[in-house]
């Protein structure tokens, strides 16, 4: 999911503006300022990283444990089907992304990447640092949500769902009040820091051509989405995913898989799709289908790497997207959740630090709604695959 509305409600300036004008305001600034100024934002950086380390196995266990005792809590044949084919759907995404990126991204990254990035000075100390380690690592708290999670889904333990339960709620309070509302200032010190070391412009430069790159990957993904789903039904695919383009827009406009449900539901239902069907398949596939968000994530991941020359090997990328389908099914419950529950998989399987992170943020929220409208176009899609398999012989 994806994060708040451009312009929240009551007048407030949305996460995606803030970003963009911390981005600018880091640029800017950084051209001007002086060393101990951004060192002061450095100092912040430092600890909020140290912050986010601590909670990003937090954030495991409170989005996923919960995530996975309520999908099993109804479990069936149908439940079963839909819940493989959009995690099929997510990952297969994910890797057309890293297919696509591995084909064109090295030309790019190297016409103003990897040389240019090594060429610019040493970035600045801050003040100090603050060490928080975490209470176990990624893997843990993966092994232990998927156990606790089954347990949950499969037997009648009302006091540890509930505890799960109250625990995904806090994290999603955390993530919301805390973390959400840090996040400009944070990316801030990061492009702050990038320019004074002379790193901005080409990594600017890379990711402008890289964002034509992911939007085409979109329409793309939609494409085949809906030739499939088409084939499934006997039916034009043309005409089923422009009977879906209302809730496609109305994405693009909230940022949000939830809020767009409604819309979803109601094209769904015009495209044939049984009732019943539908408000089963739709609500679900906008918490487990986020094949656009994966695409949009490992591409970013990829030119990162590209970038600073790290590891990009299909076995590890091939790793990183089956656990990134199965982070993205806690993601659509908090605003930018998706990003963030991608931070475990980016930290503990391709090894990215608090800068590379911080790019990833910015980048996920700067095309943010692009990838919420890919998703939930692509649920209307699914939702006629299902409807085929299990419509009644007559």
């Amino acid at each position: 999911m994806a994060a708040n509305s451009v312009i929240l409600k009551r007048g407030r300036i949305g996460l995606l503006p803030r970003v963009l004008i911390a981005i600018v305001l880091g640029i800017v600034l950084g051209l001007v300022m002086p060393g101990w100024f951004v060192r002061i934002f450095l100092t912040f950086n430092g600890i909020f990283s140290q912050l986010l380390g601590f909670l990003i196995p937090l954030i495991i266990l409170g989005l996923v444990t919960a995530a996975i005792g309520d999908i099993g809590k109804s479990a069936g044949k149908m439940l079963l089907v839909t819940v493989a084919i959009a995690y099929l759907d997510t990952a297969l995404a994910a890797g057309l992304g890293y297919g696509v990126g591995e084909a064109i991204f090295p030309s790019l990254v190297s016409k103003a990447g990897p040389a240019d990035i090594a060429a610019a000075g040493a970035g600045l100390e801050p003040y100090f640092t603050i060490n928080i380690p975490s209470m176990m690592d990624v893997m843990t708290a993966l092994v232990f949500s998927f156990i606790f999670g089954l347990c949950i889904a499969h037997m009648d333990l009302p006091v540890l769902k509930g505890f799960f339960s109250e625990f995904r709620s806090a994290i999603a309070r955390t993530i919301e009040k805390l973390i959400i509302p840090l996040l400009p200032l944070y990316i801030f010190g990061i492009f702050l820091d990038m320019t004074c070391s002379g790193k901005v412009f080409p990594v600017l430069k890379v990711f402008a051509m890289i964002i034509l790159v992911i939007f085409a990957l979109h329409i793309f993904i939609l494409l085949y989405e809906f030739c499939i789903a088409g084939a499934v039904v006997k039916r034009n695919p043309l005409k089923l995913l422009a009977g879906m383009l209302p809730a496609y827009f109305t994405a693009l406009g909230t940022s949000s898989s939830a809020a767009t449900i409604p819309v979803t539901l109601r094209q769904t239902i015009a495209n044939g799709v049984r009732e019943e069907v539908a408000g089963f398949s739709v609500p679900l596939c906008a918490t487990i289908h986020m094949s656009g968000s994966a695409m949009k994530i490992t591409c970013c991941a990829l030119a990162v790497c590209l970038m600073n020359g790290m590891p990009h090997s299909f076995p590890l990328f091939l790793e990183f997207i089956l656990m990134l389908g199965i982070m993205m099914v806690a993601a659509p419950g908090v605003p930018g959740g998706a990003v963030m529950a991608a931070l475990a998989p980016l930290s503990s399987i391709l090894g990215f630090g608090a800068e590379a992170q911080a790019l990833m943020i910015a980048l996920y929220i700067a095309m943010d709604s692009f990838g919420t409208a890919c998703n939930v176009t692509g649920d209307g899609a699914i939702a006629l695959v299902i409807d085929r398999l299990f419509r009644p012989k007559s």
